[in-house]
């Protein structure tokens, strides 16, 4: 160092660092902090004689946990600067070196301190929280090992949602199949229901065809070469109930007429203004009267046969011109339509 001191040089130390009278100089000394007498600087040696109770300003707080005191004073700054590779200061003012013990700083910079830290423990912050999970997976770093298993959870949550998500499409897919098939399912059901009562009516109206007929073979009209007059129910002054109670068939007199069905004769002769009537009765009790005729050709307690010849049309009791009155009565003696009746029997009039 050069001898010529420079402005920054103490010109005195405090009795604070050497005990000595505030009068005293030691030129061969500095304390950081004196005031600037000098314009040269030589280094400063501590010394037992240097190295005092700190008192006042300059008191440097207890170093915690191996790492730098928390307190910036310049002192132990300048003792850690002034420490060598062996823990020794040298000096360069010649005065014998005097050997200082510091602690060992293993961990600087550590924001742990004795206090908090086990005893004997020197694991770094980097692995505090490894487990031995992360130590078979490669991770050494605490914060990378943290960092893993954030996005290892963060996966494992994205995967769950992606399933339930998947599942959920799955079942609305499902759900939408099971719809379509439900709705084909019934289209069809419904097509063939259709088909079969459409075959059903058609087997019905066939077999009601073929019944009419086997029908037709056993029941005729009874009489030809006719024409429809007057209908059942017809109103008019002509009748004497106000309503007509049969159907009139017109047809020159002499036409042959005809048993309906087989039955037995149960009246035949003259009725008033029925004229000639005969009734046939047939097996199940319904009653086929037959008036106005020409002339009779059975008589009462005659069994007859389907198209046998029981009469003539004629124009005999109230009329107005030749025709048969055909009248049907149930076997509780009710008149009803004929017209009705004979197409039930498979017969068109």
């Amino acid at each position: 160092m050069a001898s010529n001191r420079s402005a920054l040089t103490p010109s005195f130390v405090p009795d604070e660092l050497t005990g000595e009278s505030s009068g005293e100089k030691k030129p061969d000394t500095f304390a950081y902090g004196a005031r600037k007498d000098e314009e040269t600087w030589e280094v400063w040696n501590p010394s037992a004689e240097t190295v005092l109770p700190v008192r006042g300003r300059h008191r440097v707080a207890k170093q915690r946990g191996g790492g730098l005191a928390r307190s910036s004073t310049v002192l132990g700054v300048g003792v850690i600067a002034a420490v060598g590779a062996g823990g020794m200061a040298t000096a360069q003012t010649g005065k014998p070196p005097v050997s200082i013990s510091i602690p060992d700083l293993p961990n600087v910079g550590s924001p742990f301190s004795d206090d908090d830290a086990p005893e004997g423990s020197s694991t770094p912050i980097t692995a505090v929280g490894l487990t031995a999970a992360d130590a078979e997976e490669g991770n050494s770093d605490a914060g990378e090992a943290l960092r893993a298993r954030i996005m290892l959870q963060a996966e494992r949550q994205q995967d769950q949602v992606d399933r339930e998500a998947q599942r959920a499409a799955e079942a609305a897919a499902a759900k939408k199949a099971a719809d379509q098939a439900a709705k084909e399912r019934d289209a069809a059901e419904a097509k063939v229901a259709a088909a079969k009562k459409k075959a059903d009516q058609e087997a019905k109206e066939k077999a009601e065809a073929a019944r009419l007929a086997e029908l037709a073979k056993q029941f005729t009209l009874p009489t030809s070469s006719y024409t429809i007059t007057s209908t059942f129910g017809q109103s008019g002054a002509l009748w004497s109930s106000g309503q007509h109670t049969g159907l009139d068939f017109a047809a020159p007199t002499g036409t042959p007429i005809k048993a309906v069905h087989s039955g037995t004769i149960t009246e035949a002769g003259w009725n008033g203004s029925y004229g000639y009537r005969t009734v046939l009765t047939l097996d199940d009790g319904t009653e086929l009267w037959y008036a106005h005729q020409s002339s009779i050709g059975v008589s009462v307690g005659q069994k007859v046969a389907t198209g046998d010849i029981i009469g003539r049309v004629g124009a005999t009791g109230n009329v107005t011109g030749a025709h048969l009155h055909l009248e049907v009565h149930t076997s509780g003696g009710d008149g009803i339509d004929p017209m009705a009746w004979l197409r039930g029997k498979g017969l068109t009039p």
